[in-house]
């Protein structure tokens, strides 16, 4: 039998609802877990009640205990008539329960037993796990088949357990809470706990009581699993989402909430606080030559531990200047002194220069908004101790990743021990970048004159070839060929700031087949192009064509030329559209590009990227796998990386940032990545891990969401799940109402609706928009190479994908389901399955008729109870991937091979041809239903086109009787009988089709006159 015990130490409440009459309560509470209950004594007329009791429950399964809970009832006694008053409770989950040494008081806001309690106040508890012998359980109460706590996650049996001198019930008054359901709020340990799980070793005994030994466990408590929402296709567990607890710089993360613990808060109160060692060296003087020529090549080795790092080293100089800044994890260092050591580059070995020492101890502590330290002038000392030449200015504090040197400091934990190189340290450094602004380019060819052709005799074939950077377009040629040929067409190119390409344009000559000759070229600077944030009318432009590029770019060689040919232009940078640079379906931004047209921010996102765990290993490194991870976030025109973690499978970042929301049917994505580019292997591409997507129209204001999010990614041989994520989001509102006013607005702005781009255009336009953001962003240092850009943006997003076209197919029938359903009830209605209902139904439908003007408030009610309905079972996180809806789990592997076979393909003639032949099948059943449709819609014009004469003979008589009848005879009469003879009971019916079927069905339709 286990020894494993549940302690909970009850010890307070505070502003307590009172329910004596009074103003006041007679306040206890009642403990409930896993078929146990003991109660406290009762603080009479007292609302913020102090106990200090602590009780002991038996855990009978220990590995049972993730799927227990712990329930705290508060309740007020009434002596009069010896009866309690719910004064509110207090729900955990067996997953947030630690050892006593981790255990701290935490104040639980009390929860309502329905929608209508009336609670409020707070109740203290304390609770932990021990496994001493020596501790007895508590006197329980007897076993109540009325009790609230009965609802327990374990379906499995309880054993009861004997305990002498049981205290009878005194209070008889608790039938109605069995059937009552709790809030519960869901846990995970924190991430040092589930670490000491693994990793530590049992606690050392006390001398009174031994605590923790279960949470040392080698088995790690599993998370309550969390599902995406009520109406969603279930996928396996492993691939949901998990709900967290964890500690982070604002207090603990409960159900959303942040109870606030004893430590002082941080401005990071997304992330868990982590204290850093930061050393900045600034610049040395007056150092001594080392060699023989009287040269110095000096550089800086700081050293804690088994950890060092060092700065680049300068030739032959005695007074250099460095102004780098290290960090080292103070949880990670093992030493008591800090090494500065001053170093010569030397061929064959580098030679000592002088060494400043620091005791850990004496090191101060700095807190942002803190001004930064002053960094101070240090003597160098030689091996022995004494007082050398040289001087060397530093700056050494303690501060965490709140301090502004965090994001361009050196880190420890980012990097092996024994590995200090620092074109390494670029590479794994965190970094926020802003995509360029993007704008869209009009360019409209309207026509060209007086053209010079080589042969006299011939009339050109003329085009204009337009190019941006490597965006290439081409008009069409001229229908009517002459030496004035006319265009008039509309080219649409995406440029960024500042405009460094040129406009080029080439007047082309189609000769003969692939044979082109070049009339000239006009070449056009974009930072001279007018710009407009509306669809007004741009002045036109006639411009010189040159023979050469060179001419071309000269500007005054035009002013030369007294004659030449000319074309006619009208180009304009378009400010009024969004540039689409990723999917409207899950864009970041919708903002247009002109600054004037920005409204002002209506909330704002913060996002703590806490740490991920369970990754795959990627690459193979001393003979072991592992990987080197960072993660990637994008929102709006601002992307963030985080410091790459070498050699980690569970790489902890704890970094935060914010974004300003301008509208929030936008989404947030987070990317995990593996850093290829360590250690000289700048060829490979970084392998993508997975991602995240978080609308933050689905996040409630102010509330922390702290999840864990699967990490799924589809490989050709089908979905898997490479770790989890750790998140922590909170979305605020600056302004209720322009939050509610943008409901009201276009999803996109104004020119997207007034002069509306072709699908193809935006396809074509959000390619280049990637291309170009890629290009600028892998400029960077560190570089944001282009397969990163191009995974968080979905570049792949528009091809061909059988797996995806039956999703969407599916989703497409998941939401008719509905439909189907009500189609299939009325059936049963019409069919008389259920006379009682049957009758009800026409019962109703006598009523709508009688009073017509109840049909629409009736149903406008009906969705309005739907609504409060389902408020009840409203999703408490954000929606997550899901490989149903997906349909990735089920998926054949040759669909799977399909998808990602390159654009154009590479896979052998014989498979291509199979996959063409399925395509064609697929495409064949489309065209049928759509014929089939438009047949259908054919016959309706066909009943008064006089195709069939007798046809619409008899259809027009039948709207004349039609006509006289329905103005002699009462609407709702009309409707009576319809409905009556729709709803016949079956003994009226026949198995064949009504008349008006037959007849709707023998009407023409064009598809006797298709070939």
């Amino acid at each position: 039998m286990s020894n494993l015990k549940l302690g909970v130490e009850v010890v307070s409440a505070h502003d307590l609802m009172p329910k004596d009459g009074q103003g006041s309560s007679n306040a206890f509470v009642e403990l409930h877990f896993d078929g146990q209950r003991v109660r406290t004594t009762i603080k009479e007329k007292d609302l913020n009640p102090v106990w200090n009791e602590t009780f002991y429950f038996n855990v009978s399964d220990p590995n049972n205990l993730p799927n227990l809970a712990l329930a705290a009832i508060i309740y007020n006694h009434i002596k009069a008539n010896n009866s309690n008053s719910f004064l509110g409770k207090v729900r955990l989950t067996g997953t947030s329960f630690v050892p006593y040494s981790d255990a701290v008081v935490l104040h639980y806001p009390l929860e309502k037993r329905h929608f209508l309690s009336r609670v409020k106040g707070e109740l203290g508890l304390k609770v932990f796990l021990t496994d001493d012998p020596s501790i007895k359980i508590s006197n329980l109460l007897p076993a109540m088949e009325t009790s609230v706590h009965t609802e327990s996650y374990s379906r499995e049996p309880q054993q009861p357990v004997e305990v002498p001198n049981v205290i009878p019930n005194p209070f008889p008054d608790e039938k109605a809470e069995r059937k009552r359901t709790l809030h519960t709020f869901h846990h995970l340990p924190n991430s040092k706990v589930s670490q000491q799980q693994h990793s530590s070793p049992p606690a050392a005994p006390q001398p009174t009581m031994n605590y923790g030994a279960y949470e040392m466990k080698s088995e790690p408590q599993g998370p309550r699993i969390m599902h995406m929402f009520s109406g969603s296709p279930s996928q396996p567990a492993d691939y949901t989402l998990r709900e967290t607890s964890p500690f982070l710089g604002g207090g603990r993360i409960v159900g959303g909430r942040v109870i606030r613990g004893d430590r002082p808060t941080s401005t990071h109160d997304l992330v868990e606080q982590m204290t850093y060692l930061f050393v900045r060296v600034v610049k040395a003087r007056d150092l001594p030559s080392k060699d023989v020529t009287g040269s110095l090549d000096p550089y800086v080795e700081v050293k804690v531990g088994n950890y060092k790092g060092s700065t680049k080293y300068f030739e032959k100089k005695q007074n250099p200047e460095w102004n780098d800044v290290f960090a080292f994890a103070r949880d990670r260092v093992q030493a008591s002194v800090l090494d500065v050591v001053v170093m010569d580059k030397d061929t064959l070995k580098d030679d000592f220069v002088g060494i400043v020492r620091f005791d850990l101890n004496e090191i101060p502590t700095r807190v942002p908004p803190d001004s930064p330290l002053a960094p101070e002038w240090y003597r160098l000392e030689n091996k022995k101790k004494e007082k050398s030449n040289g001087e060397l200015m530093l700056a050494v504090w303690y501060g965490t990743q709140a301090d502004e040197a965090f994001s361009d400091a050196w880190h420890s934990d980012a990097i092996s021990p024994t590995d200090s190189s620092s074109n390494v340290s670029t590479h794994i450094r965190s970094k926020v970048y802003h995509s360029p602004r993007l704008w869209y380019v009009r360019v409209n060819v309207i026509e060209a004159q007086d053209l010079i052709v080589s042969e006299k005799n011939r009339i050109p074939d003329a085009y204009v070839k337009v190019q941006i950077g490597n965006q290439i377009l081409k008009t069409k040629s001229t229908q009517a060929r002459s030496l004035n040929p006319v265009w008039n067409e509309d080219l649409m190119f995406v440029a960024s700031e500042p405009f460094d390409d040129h406009l080029i344009l080439s007047i082309e000559d189609r000769v003969g087949p692939n044979k082109d000759e070049t009339f000239g070229k006009v070449v056009i600077a974009l930072n001279t192009v007018e710009k407009r944030a509306d669809d007004r009318i741009v002045r036109d432009r006639w411009f010189h064509i040159e023979k050469s590029m060179s001419a071309a770019l000269d500007g005054e060689q035009a002013k030369k030329d007294k004659f030449s040919s000319r074309i006619h232009l009208r180009v304009c940078l378009d400010g009024g559209y969004h540039v689409l640079d990723e999917s409207t379906h899950y864009s970041s931004d919708l903002r247009p590009t002109a600054k004037q047209l920005w409204k002002p921010p209506v909330g704002v996102l913060e996002l703590g990227i806490l740490n991920a765990d369970g990754l795959h290993p990627m690459k193979t490194r001393d003979g072991k796998g592992t990987s080197d991870i960072y993660c990637v976030a994008k929102y709006g025109h601002k992307w963030v990386r985080t410091r790459t973690i070498i050699n980690s499978l569970s790489p902890k970042y704890n970094e935060q940032y914010t974004w300003e929301v301008f509208d929030p049917a936008t989404v947030l994505t987070v990317g995990v990545f593996d850093n290829c580019h360590i250690g000289g292997s700048e060829g490979n591409k970084d392998v993508k891990i997975g991602k995240v997507r978080i609308r933050i129209s689905t996040l409630e204001t102010g509330r922390v969401y702290t999840h864990s999010y699967p990490l799924l990614v589809l490989q050709p041989s089908g979905v898997k799940k490479m770790g989890e994520l750790h998140l922590a989001i909170r979305f605020s509102y600056t302004s209720f109402m322009n939050m509610m006013y943008l409901y009201s607005r276009p999803l996109l702005p104004k020119m997207h609706y007034v002069r509306p781009l072709s699908v193809m255009q935006q396809d074509m336009l959000r390619h280049q928009a990637v291309n170009v953001v890629a290009a600028r962003l892998g400029r960077a240092e560190p570089p944001l190479r282009k397969e990163v850009v191009e995974y968080m943006s979905d570049v792949n997003s528009h091809l061909w994908s059988m797996r995806r076209s039956k999703a969407n197919f599916f989703r497409l029938m998941s939401v008719f389901s509905g439909l189907f359903v009500v189609g299939k009830w009325f059936g049963e209605v019409c069919m008389w399955r259920n006379p009682i209902t049957t009758g009800l139904v026409h019962l109703l439908f006598v009523m709508l008729v009688c009073f017509p003007e109840l049909i629409l408030p009736t149903v406008f009610l009906y969705m309005f109870l739907i609504g409060l309905w389902n408020y009840r079972f409203r999703p408490r996180y954000p929606p997550h991937m899901n490989t149903r809806i997906s349909y990735a789990d089920a998926v054949h592997p040759d669909e799977l091979d399909e998808e990602f076979d390159t654009f154009p393909t590479t896979r052998n003639p014989d498979l291509v041809r199979l996959r063409y032949d399925r395509l064609r099948s697929v495409a064949g059943r489309i065209q049928t239903v759509v014929g089939d449709v438009a047949t259908q819609a054919e016959r309706v014009q066909g009943l008064l086109s006089w195709r069939d004469p007798r046809a619409t003979t008899i259809f027009v008589l039948f709207c004349l009787v039609s006509a006289i009848v329905l103005y002699v005879t009462p609407f709702q009469v009309l409707a009576l009988l319809a409905g009556f003879y729709l709803m016949r009971h079956p003994r009226l019916r026949h198995k064949t089709p009504s008349v008006p079927i037959n007849f709707f069905r023998r009407l023409p339709a064009r598809t006797d006159s298709m070939l």
